[in-house]
């Protein structure tokens, strides 16, 4: 067999096979014996099928069998004999296989970009000093007084305030007749400014005084979410029928024994402040890493193969499709496609490609491998966050080798970050805000 290779770029290939006639003619002989055996045709026992009855009978069948045996021998032979790291599936429009000549074809292949030695020692990197502040602490002490809070209805008769909860009935006109879209609802409790009715009953109910009823007109914008409201104007009644007021528990000790393993509220902000240096130090970890790539993707440039493109694609429509089903929409719901999708994020697939290749060459170069202990920790560490015992992880990767490789060079990816951040030039730094972290970590003393 002749196999020809042609570079199309670093990363593409055309291998261009010719298979002798000699080598078809056996393959042939082979497929027409093992069908004599076993064929069926009236007028002829079995076993005694002259060949050429066969080739006029079954040579379309056996030709289909045979070509494909053909071609990815020969394709997997070029693969080892040349050491082709192949990406992607391969591309081809099979010829059809005469057996009276040499079965020539192409095969169209991605590989694997073959990078120099990355040289990651010695970045400047900047890490943030965040430091929790009792304001933090407290805000979350107060989120939980929040959902602690009970309603109480006010006795007094003075007008709706911007801090309180109604109790409402309400239906939906449009041109004076009832809404299919918007029904009748009784005994319904909203928070002034909060929830899904919009914001002009909030806007109207302040300043009302119980028992009223009013009459609220509602504009729905042209491109609103709802296809049934859009672009349409809506009159609500609405019967006002009383005011509640938020009350707070008491911020003490007995507020935190409800949550199960609390006994004073001192050990609510000790678990508070440890979930949020937890927080602190996955945040400290990212902006590192982004720092790490950011320096070597300007500095490394390569071509990648549009199969890997295509993988982080897919895998970036596949997280937005879960997220709208969690919502119960679809991309199409939301004036999405994969289309659009994979328009609008393709530079961002190639960036999350360009960083497994660089990763993969650090791996690779510094021979990082995972010990034991590594990977025992690393299922700790998953069955934590899964809630469900370490047995039951260890178990899903035992009946699934291709899903515990795939973790295992994850885990080598992370190993290879930490590395370069351990050999980089890291300078401490003050958080841009003074409120920087309070605005964007939050804690959950629940999930201990």
């Amino acid at each position: 067999m002749q196999v020809k290779i042609e570079d199309k770029s670093s990363v593409k290939k055309v291998l261009s096979f010719e298979i002798p006639k000699e080598d078809i003619t056996k393959e042939l002989d082979k497929a027409y014996n093992e069908l004599k055996k076993k064929a069926d045709v009236k007028g002829f026992r079995k076993g005694k099928i002259p060949r050429k009855v066969l080739e006029n009978r079954f040579s379309k069948d056996v030709h289909a069998e045979v070509a494909p045996r053909l071609i990815q021998e020969a394709f997997m032979d070029a693969i080892k004999n040349h050491d082709l790291n192949i990406v992607g599936g391969p591309q081809m429009d099979p010829p059809e296989l005469d057996p009276d000549k040499a079965y020539a074809f192409d095969i169209s292949v991605e590989v694997k970009p073959e990078l120099d030695d990355i040289e990651f020692q010695g970045i400047a990197l900047e890490k943030t000093k965040y430091e929790i502040s009792d304001g933090e602490i407290e805000s979350q002490i107060f989120m939980i007084q929040k959902t602690m809070a009970k309603k109480q209805t006010v006795q007094e008769e003075r007008p709706v305030k911007e801090s309180d909860f109604v109790l409402i009935d309400y239906e939906g006109f449009f041109n004076g007749e009832p809404f299919e879209a918007a029904p009748k609802v009784e005994n319904f409790v909203m928070g002034i400014g909060q929830g899904t009715l919009p914001k002009e009953f909030s806007e109207k109910l302040i300043g009302a005084i119980p028992v009223q009823d009013l009459e609220i007109e509602v504009p729905y914008a042209d491109d609103y979410h709802d296809e049934h409201l859009k672009g349409k104007t809506l009159v609500y009644k609405v019967a006002l029928k009383e005011i509640q007021e938020e009350i707070l528990p008491e911020l003490n000790d007995d507020l935190v024994k409800d949550l199960g393993k609390f006994e004073t509220l001192d050990d609510v902000r000790a678990s508070i402040r440890e979930n949020l240096e937890k927080g602190y130090a996955q945040r400290i970890k990212h902006e590192l890493s982004e720092q790490v790539f950011q320096n070597l993707l300007d500095k490394y440039t390569f071509e990648v193969p549009d199969a890997l493109i295509e993988g982080e694609l897919n895998g970036i429509i596949m997280e937005a499709e879960q997220a709208y089903s969690a919502n119960n929409t679809t991309l199409e719901e939301a004036g999405l496609s994969s289309d659009m999708l994979r328009s609008q994020y393709r530079d961002v697939a190639e960036k999350q490609a360009r960083r497994h290749l660089i990763l993969d060459k650090i791996i690779s170069q510094e021979t990082l491998e995972l010990t034991d202990e590594e990977l025992e920790k690393g299922f700790e560490e998953m069955a934590f966050g899964m809630n469900m015992p370490v047995d039951a992880v260890k178990s899903f990767f035992n009946r699934d080798p291709k899903q515990l490789e795939y973790y295992k060079h994850g885990q080598l990816e992370k190993k290879a970050i930490d590395l370069i951040i351990e050999k980089g030039s890291i300078t401490d730094v003050e958080p841009e805000g003074a409120d920087d972290g309070a605005e964007t970590q939050e804690a959950d003393v629940l999930d201990e």
